[in-house]
């Protein structure tokens, strides 16, 4: 079994020994307001140290795996193995749907994915970088390994993604069966998008290959399908030559129509802008930041913000609304990485005080809290909590209505900071691409954190959220909650050639559909 797995189940054990007394305490003292609006105790006291512990434990297992084994020659046995246990279902006449068997709560999403328990469990162990070919321009990695290990490899080459999806958990198979954006996604579009091929293990225990030229109804069909497919199991992306900084200008907007002008001009300038994000702080108020790489930094103006110590990148980004434009130099890496020490913002309704000097300092080294543990531990209370009051949603809409639906967040939720990020989406031909026949420039409206509109309802707000979307053509990014019908959900994406393999690929039988994967029933 996948050592991982392992570890997980004695961390689960390890964290919920004092969460379950803390929460016997609770139950009998009636303190569950302790629990609820002040989890930093718990966060500070047992999820940061358990973070480090597992991070340590990682960063051991990757170097024990490079120095004893050689990754391809491991892959070519692992994926045998996976092959094995899905002929194995096959031979059993299993009338159980598979799945893979990493559990829920080890996903970056939020989401807890109770389907699982009915599902039959494939165990898949693919966590390499396989190989890093700088003639063919290309790299060749497995579905568990994360932007942090791909960044810790490429950036000391000198090569880079094209797009590069900023939280350092994220992993390839996530952002590929799901989706990925980055700042540069103006200029090459999704994270699918710089994707050369996919190897993946079908329902009949079969590998197959899928490119452009090679079983290309399959290559278009694999990104948005979560897995329903086949199970992927390696995938080459595209790498393009990195330098050194990143040159970073903060544009302060004060002004709605400006904060749709800015965005927009910068956002079609993909000849001269390498990145482009925006992060909104108001109904009227949002910095614009373009990038591009550069070698040369001016020393007095050289930021390494991903130092442990540093402000968060997003209220360090706020200050600008006051002292107004600016240029600053960022260390590759640290760019790439800007959102992950604060989890975009979300981290500041965990700890409250955590971007305090006195915190950074003295324990800044120890954030962020894991993703996966904070789901591992929450407990019900919390998921509720949760559910109920807290928002996570991207929603990617056409630029053109971009004004219309930050509009529509604003009546909705009243929720600040929003992230936009814009993509370029060819006409490819998959579950998502324009309504028409030509390529579009989207936005994606990121909103993390807790409403300030009094009338936010958790499914009636989203359901409203998810009209004005589909009404704009728009998608929904479906690592978070949906509360969309089986209809709504195939207006907003295309299932012709989803269909079309899920037939030839006798899927039926093996996989459930997306939506019953994504759907708000099955997720909880």
């Amino acid at each position: 079994m996948d050592m991982r797995y392992g570890l997980g189940t004695w961390m689960s054990v390890l964290a919920a020994t004092p969460l379950i007394s803390l929460l016997l305490l609770i139950r009998f003292k009636g303190l569950e307001y302790v629990i609820v609006h002040q989890r930093w105790i718990f966060v500070c006291l047992f999820l940061l140290p358990m973070s480090a512990v597992y991070d340590v434990y990682y960063y051991l297992r990757n170097w024990v795996i490079f120095k004893l084994s050689s990754a391809p020659k491991m892959h070519e046995h692992r994926v045998r193995d996976i092959q094995a246990q899905v002929r194995k279902w096959n031979a059993d006449k299993s009338q159980q749907l598979m799945c893979t068997g990493r559990p829920g709560w080890q996903t970056i999403s939020l989401r807890v994915a109770k389907y699982k328990k009915t599902h039959r469990k494939i165990f898949i162990n693919l966590v390499d970088i396989l190989d890093v070919d700088t003639e063919r321009q290309v790299m060749r990695v497995e579905p568990l390994a994360t932007m942090g290990q791909i960044t810790a490899t490429l950036n000391p080459l000198g090569w880079t993604l094209p797009v590069l999806p900023e939280l350092d958990d994220l992993t390839v198979g996530g952002l590929i069966m799901g989706v990925g954006i980055e700042s540069s996604s103006h200029k090459y579009g999704l994270f699918q998008h710089v994707c050369v091929s996919y190897e993946l293990v079908l329902a009949d225990g079969s590998v197959v290959r899928c490119s452009k030229d090679e079983n290309p109804d399959l290559f278009y069909a694999v990104p948005w399908s979560y897995g329903t497919l086949g199970f992927l199991v390696s995938a080459e992306i595209k790498i393009v030559p990195a330098k050194q900084f990143v040159r970073l200008e903060y544009k302060p907007v004060h002004c709605f129509d400006d904060i749709y002008n800015v965005f927009a001009e910068e956002s079609r300038r993909g000849e001269v802008n390498e990145f482009v994000e925006g992060l909104m702080y108001s109904k009227d108020t949002a910095v614009i930041m373009t990038g591009k790489l550069t070698d040369d930094a001016e020393p007095d103006k050289i930021n390494s913000i991903g130092n442990f110590w540093k402000p968060w990148f997003f209220k360090h980004v706020e200050t600008f609304l006051k002292t107004g434009p600016a240029v600053e130099y960022i260390p590759l890496r640290h760019y790439y990485h800007r959102h992950s020490r604060s989890i975009f913002w979300e981290i500041q309704d965990i700890v409250p005080f955590g971007n305090h000097p006195i915190f950074r300092y003295l324990l800044g080294w120890l954030t962020p809290p894991k993703v996966s543990l904070l789901k591992l531990t929450q407990g019900e209370v919390i998921r509720e909590l949760y559910e109920k009051k807290h928002v996570v949603q991207d929603m990617l809409v056409p630029l053109k209505d971009m004004k219309s639906s930050l509009s529509c967040f604003h009546k909705e939720m009243e929720l600040y900071p929003l992230w936009l990020c814009p993509f370029d989406l060819p006409s490819f031909p998959g579950m998502v691409h324009p309504h028409g026949d030509q390529d579009e420039l989207y936005v994606d409206i990121g909103a993390y954190g807790n409403p300030k509109n009094p009338a936010y309802h958790h499914s009636n707000t989203t359901r409203r959220v998810e009209e004005h979307v589909r009404k704009v053509n728009g998608f929904q990014m479906l690592y978070a909650d949906s509360y969309m019908t089986r209809e709504e959900f195939r207006e907003m994406f295309d299932h012709s050639l989803y269909d079309k393999l899920r037939k030839e690929l006798d899927c039926k039988r093996a996989f459930p559909e997306v939506y019953d994967k994504i759907n708000k029933s099955a997720r909880h």
